[in-house]
């Protein structure tokens, strides 16, 4: 049986439907913005890093993004992701997995898109492990974009502590190899009406 993390957030979607989590949004606009600003082109691989339940995959799709991959820790909320596609579940791939102990193929990534997971390492091990994973996996000249709480979020999430960030501080954790594209705040409304501040950067790896 899993244990840790993956078991902390299998148990939070056998709990919760997709809707009741408090990242939940309809549509992930401000990264649908950020990607398209990004100017991937639609045959590219693009990687919804802890993507889980989210609608990201199924937008990207219909707009016309041809490779995605959705990595998450937990299982369940893959099934959920799945169960809600449908049939179109089967144009993308799929991979339960940790995203500090993954080995994904180097130079395989045009786009790597993270909302929301990089703000629960708060052990520096980990954050070192996810930005190894992420730069042998994402190409020269890929785009990376982060979102996080910002220094005015809240400083827990779903039980856990989180870490807090601005563009710069998240500039620093990235180091030299990113370059800052562009950076944004948004005020997420939970579903259960409190609010979260988000910052989103675009990122380009150098």
């Amino acid at each position: 049986m899993k244990s840790g993390p993956e078991s902390h957030w299998n148990s939070v979607y056998r709990m919760k439907t997709p809707e009741q989590v408090s990242w939940f949004q309809p549509r992930l606009e401000k990264s649908l913005e950020l990607i398209a600003i990004s100017g991937v082109d639609k045959k590219e691989r693009i990687l919804d890093a802890g993507g889980g339940a989210s609608t990201l995959a199924g937008d990207l799709l219909t707009r016309g993004y041809e490779n995605i991959t959705v990595l998450d820790i937990s299982g369940q909320a893959l099934q959920k992701a799945k169960d809600r596609l449908g049939k179109t579940a089967d144009n993308m791939t799929w991979i339960e997995a940790n995203i500090t102990k993954v080995d994904l193929l180097e130079d395989s990534i045009a786009l790597w898109h993270d909302r929301a997971v990089f703000h629960f390492l708060t052990a520096e091990k980990d954050r070192w492990a996810y930005a190894k994973t992420l730069n042998k996996a994402l190409k020269p000249g890929g785009y990376l974009i982060l979102a996080c709480f910002s220094l005015e979020g809240p400083s827990k999430c779903s039980g856990l502590e989180v870490m807090r960030y601005s563009p710069e501080t998240l500039s620093r954790e990235l180091g030299p190899g990113f370059s800052l594209v562009q950076s944004d705040f948004e005020n997420h409304k939970t579903p259960f009406g409190t609010q979260q501040n988000f910052v989103y950067c675009l990122f380009r790896k150098r």
